[in-house]
C-alpha cells in the first residue's frame, strides 16, 4: 500500500476522509457519504508496513505508548492531509483527513463574507466557530485569519494539535506552535501567550474549562480570540461553556461571555443537488439583546433574536436552508433531514409552494 498513492485516491475523488482498517477495502467520506472505494480488502501487513514507512518518529513512539497517534504530512504544494493512527479491536485503523491549502474567499465557499469580514476585524474578544467533524469549522477559520494575515498589520499566533493550515506571512506576522512540537499542552501555550505579544491567537479547540477561561482572559487583556467547540449551534455553545465551570463560578462566566463573545458560527455542510457540499450557518452577534440575554442567563430565548437580528447580520439554520433551497442548491428534503426544527421549516416551504 503506498501513502502517495492513497493521497492521489482522496484528491481525485474530492474525499474528505479516508478509512483504512484490515480485513475491510479502502472507504471514503464523498459529499458526506462513506463510500467503499474498490473490492480489495486490506491486509494486515499493509497497514503495519503503511504505519512502519510514515516519516514521524514522535508519532510512532506515541502509537506504541498509547495507542494512538496524530500528525500531518505534507503532499505536493497545495494539500496536506492530517492521519490519525488508532487501535481497534486489538489492530491498528488509519483515517486520513485532506486539508486543501489554497485558501478561497468567503464568497468561493458560499460564507456570509459580510458577518465574517467584521468578525476578522473585531479588536478584542472572542469568535467561536461550531459544529461537528468534518462542518467546515477549520476552514472558515483559517480564510478569516487569512483575511487578517492579507489585510491588517497583526501578529497572529495559532496554538493546534496538529497544525493544519500553514500561511505566508503578508501584511501580518504569523506564528503558528504545534502541541507537542512546540510546546507541550494547551495550558503552557497558553500561559507563556502573553510574552509574545500577539494581537489574535487561534486556539485549535475548547475542549475543557481549563482551556476555556485561558481563552476567556486573554480575550479580556485585549486579544482577539479564535476557537472552534463541538456544538450544534450558538446558544448550545454559550451553554456548552457555562457548565464547562463548576455552579460557584457561572456568575463570573456567563459575565465575561457577555461581553467578550463576539460571535458564533455554527456550520453544517449540506449535499447539493449537482454534487458537492455547500454550508447552511447559525450566525450570532453580540447585539445589545443578544449581551442582555447572556448577562441574564436567558439562553433558551436566544434562537427568537436570532431569527429577528438580520440587520445584524444573525440568521438561523432554518432560514439559511431556505435560502439555499429556494436558490435551488440543495433539495427541499435534504434541507429538512438537516433541520433542527423540521416542522417549522416544512410549514415555511408550504407556505412558498416550495415542496
Amino acid at each position: 500500500m503506498n501513502i502517495d498513492k492513497i493521497f492521489e485516491i482522496m484528491i481525485e475523488k474530492n474525499s474528505s476522509d479516508l478509512f483504512i482498517r484490515a480485513g475491510s477495502p479502502l472507504k471514503a467520506r464523498i459529499d458526506s457519504r462513506v463510500t467503499q472505494i474498490g473490492d480489495t480488502k486490506i491486509k494486515l501487513e499493509e497497514i503495519d508496513s503503511l504505519i512502519e514507512k510514515l516519516p514521524d518518529l514522535k508519532a510512532k513512539e506515541d502509537l506504541k505508548e498509547r495507542k494512538n497517534c496524530e500528525f500531518t504530512f505534507w503532499y505536493k504544494e497545495d494539500w496536506r492531509f492530517r492521519i490519525s493512527v488508532f487501535f481497534q479491536r486489538n489492530t491498528p485503523a488509519v483515517v486520513i483527513r485532506k486539508i486543501n491549502l489554497k485558501l478561497s474567499s468567503f464568497k468561493e465557499l458560499n460564507l456570509p463574507a459580510k458577518l465574517l469580514t467584521n468578525l476578522s476585524k473585531q479588536r478584542r474578544g472572542m469568535v467561536l466557530l461550531s459544529g461537528a467533524t468534518g462542518s467546515g469549522k477549520s476552514t472558515t477559520i483559517a480564510t478569516m485569519l487569512e483575511y487578517i494575515n492579507n489585510n491588517l498589520g497583526y501578529h497572529i499566533l495559532t496554538i493546534e494539535e496538529p497544525v493544519e493550515f500553514t500561511f505566508k506571512d503578508k501584511r501580518s506576522i504569523v506564528n503558528q506552535r504545534e502541541i507537542g512540537k512546540d510546546v507541550r499542552n494547551y495550558k503552557e501555550a497558553l500561559k507563556q501567550f502573553a510574552l509574545h505579544s500577539p494581537d489574535v491567537i487561534f486556539i485549535g479547540n475548547i475542549r475543557d474549562a481549563e482551556t476555556c477561561y485561558a481563552a476567556l482572559t486573554a480575550a479580556e487583556t485585549g486579544v482577539l480570540v479564535f476557537s472552534t467547540i463541538h456544538t450544534v449551534n450558538a446558544s448550545s455553545t454559550i451553554q456548552r461553556i457555562i457548565n464547562f465551570f463548576p455552579p460557584h463560578q457561572h456568575g463570573l462566566i456567563i459575565s465575561q461571555l457577555s461581553t467578550l463573545l463576539k460571535g458564533v458560527v455554527s456550520q453544517r455542510l449540506i449535499p447539493k443537488q449537482e454534487g458537492g457540499l455547500i454550508p447552511a450557518y447559525e450566525s450570532m452577534v453580540l447585539s445589545p439583546s443578544i449581551s442582555r440575554l447572556i448577562r441574564e442567563d436567558k439562553i433558551f430565548e436566544i434562537p427568537k433574536y436570532i431569527a429577528s437580528g438580520d440587520v445584524y447580520g444573525m440568521k438561523t439554520f432554518n432560514q439559511s436552508l431556505l435560502e439555499l433551497v429556494e436558490s435551488k442548491e440543495i433539495a427541499s428534503q435534504v434541507a429538512l433531514e438537516y433541520s433542527d426544527q423540521r416542522e417549522d421549516l416544512e410549514l415555511e416551504f408550504r407556505n412558498k409552494n416550495l415542496i
